[in-house]
């Protein structure tokens, strides 16, 4: 990777829920996202309920504990901020709103 730091992404599932087209669209949008920054995105079978999304082991997203499925564009901007903090991501660079 050109000397650039290797970043792992993973992304479990759960298949009882069938989440496996949801975690893949993700996968898909990282990878085209972060194509110089990722040296991987791995989607991991899980059970009960599990959506969990990390990068090199810290937890990004948790659909349990955070109330629902990631949101991509602040998913994105998390990734963003540790992996290239001076990287612009055009439309979905969301900007705080006043009063939210």
């Amino acid at each position: 990777m050109n000397g650039e730091p290797f970043h792992r992404v993973e992304i479990e599932y759960c298949t009882q829920c069938r989440w496996l087209l949801r975690a893949a669209w993700i996968a898909q949008e990282l990878l085209t996202t972060f194509q110089d920054q990722l040296g991987e995105v791995a989607l991991r079978p899980g059970q009960g309920g599990a959506f969990r999304v990390r990068l090199n082991g810290e937890r990004l997203s948790d659909r349990a504990t955070d109330g629902g499925f990631p949101d991509l564009p602040l998913l994105k901007q998390k990734i963003r901020d540790r992996v290239a903090p001076e990287r612009d991501l055009g439309h979905s660079d969301r900007k705080p709103t006043a009063g939210a």
